[in-house]
């Protein structure tokens, strides 16, 4: 039996149908990831689940129980927002110790557990920093020890590192993933950013327009996607219709659309006969550098084709070249 459920959730605000009758199962111990665009409905989803937004129809399930009308302190679930909302006339070590004091534990055992929670998120070193002393990764530690220290049942966690600049962010996925796996906490991670998606989750969940869109393992995802708006939201698919396809190849194919990665097109100065590709002309309208490769855009019939080529000691190829592009037939995506 799945751990968390919706079923059939609908959420409305006036007249504006926000979730439209999600039904979604999470396992015990997952860290999922609801990923998509801005005003999807993956926020609300999580807020739903706390309890801080209710549904308009459907049940929640937690650990076998329906929790659709509990409130949300006895849900027994941990958030960390974007925004970490940390006590600052509190040191960190309080801020973390704050709702185990509610609880009314003992103060040894307090002490003990926030010591151990700290060690955890490597914030022992901090304990004494007030919020305003702590840098913004830091915050992001402190925040989650907090919420954490809990044992909650499961631990959401809405885009908490988008305000982090990118090189601190890498990290604390990392760090966070090795937490969640450590204490084997259930959790739910919400973003935007496909390659945090990608790091950080076991399962993951794209939304669209208020719907799941396809729920699949970030390898599966990104190699196998569903349809047209995940092709596009993913990996960053060159998504051609079948008109354009057989505009552009000569060859009929038997779907809507058809996706293809940039990085499994081949660029080559003489066409090839291998019949197991398909085959395209072009000239080289645009080159940018994206860290590692050069995403070239390709100009193929009035279409822009993207091609990724790893940097390598060659020089790029020059600003309206023309090339011969081909795709293994095996490697495109049918939609």
């Amino acid at each position: 039996m799945s751990y968390i459920k919706f079923e059939n959730i609908i959420k409305t605000f006036g007249k504006n149908e926000v979730l439209k009758n999600i039904n979604l199962e999470i396992e015990k111990g997952q860290l999922v990831t609801l990923l998509g665009p801005s005003g999807c409905g993956k926020s609300t989803l999580l807020r739903c689940l706390s309890g801080l937004e209710s549904v308009t129809s459907g049940h929640i399930y937690l650990d076998g129980k329906d929790v659709t009308d509990v409130n949300p302190k006895d849900r027994d679930i941990g958030m960390v927002f974007q925004q970490y909302s940390l006590f600052p006339n509190m040191t960190v070590e309080q801020n973390v110790a704050f709702g185990l004091k509610l609880k009314r534990m003992p103060k040894e055992q307090i002490l003990t557990k926030v010591g151990e929670m700290l060690e955890i998120v490597g914030m022992s070193d901090k304990r004494d920093c007030y919020p305003s002393q702590l840098s913004g990764g830091q915050q992001q530690r402190a925040a989650l020890a907090r919420a954490i220290v809990m044992e909650p049942k499961v631990l959401l966690l809405d885009e908490p590192l988008s305000a982090i600049d990118a090189l601190l962010r890498h990290s604390l996925q990392v760090e966070i993933k090795r937490i969640q796996k450590e204490l084997g906490i259930t959790a739910i991670f919400v973003t935007h950013d496909q390659d945090e998606a990608m790091v950080m989750s076991d399962m993951i969940h794209l939304m669209y327009q208020g719907k799941i869109e396809q729920s699949a393992s970030p390898a599966d995802l990104y190699t196998k996607p569903a349809s047209k708006f995940a092709a596009s939201f993913i990996g960053h698919y060159n998504v051609l219709s079948s008109e354009q396809f057989l505009e552009l190849t000569g060859e009929e194919i038997p779907c809507e659309n058809i996706a293809v990665r940039p990085e499994l097109i081949r660029l080559t100065d003489k066409k090839t006969d291998d019949p197991d590709c398909y085959h395209m002309q072009g000239t080289v309208a645009v080159s940018l550098p994206h860290g590692n490769f050069i995403r070239y855009g390709i100009l193929c019939g009035g279409i822009q084709i993207d091609v990724d080529i790893l940097f390598t000691d060659i020089s790029p190829i020059p600003t309206g070249s023309c090339l011969h592009l081909s795709i293994k037939k095996e490697e495109c995506v049918l939609l």
